[in-house]
């Protein structure tokens, strides 16, 4: 068996050298009950420096499930649970945040394909295992995208998409230039 050396060794919590950064993005979950998922969701939240998650619908129960996939990163990550998902996200979009909700539609474009501008404060919406985001939030939202797939499938699983799709925001918000002020 081959010893490990410095440079093949797995880093933990304590000794990656990850910079800690929270964006200005706000995760919306819109219906999600299964308990991994949440768990799996807050994981997500924790690993790309969101500010907020919003647990949008009937409350769900936080139990062995769920903490089994959270990890623990509910300690760490400022949450609510909403029950009136619509209402939040058109007081958040009377603060100046661009409603960004995931899912395929006539009218979606692929998420590589959204522009933001550099001071961008994101709501980011997912929506239920089932039926994905409702149709009354799809219609204040300010962009749909899609994850581009190429398979025969056309959906994924909910934790799965919402990590594409922060890995997408968190990518661009980091590489955004500021124009300058005379050109």
């Amino acid at each position: 068996m081959p010893l490990k050396t410095k440079a093949t060794m797995q880093l933990d919590h304590y000794t990656s050298k990850f910079s800690r950064k929270t964006f200005p993005i706000i995760l919306v979950s819109d219906n999600v009950t299964h308990a991994a998922n949440i768990g799996s969701l807050f994981r997500t939240a924790d690993a790309f420096g969101v500010a907020h998650l919003i647990l949008g619908g009937s409350a769900v129960e936080l139990g062995r499930k769920f903490t089994k996939t959270s990890r623990a990163t509910e300690r760490s990550i400022s949450f609510e649970q909403a029950e009136n998902t619509i209402s939040k996200i058109r007081d958040l979009k009377s603060e100046n945040y661009v409603i960004i909700s995931l899912e395929i539609t006539e009218k979606s474009i692929p998420i590589s394909n959204l522009k933001l501008t550099k001071n961008s404060k994101i709501v980011f919406i997912v929506g239920d295992e089932k039926h994905g985001v409702s149709a009354s939030i799809l219609e204040i939202s300010d962009h749909i995208v899609h994850i581009e797939m190429y398979g025969q499938n056309s959906s994924m699983n909910v934790a799965q998409a919402a990590s594409i799709g922060l890995y997408e925001f968190t990518k661009k918000i980091n590489t955004i230039t500021p124009k300058p002020l005379r050109e």
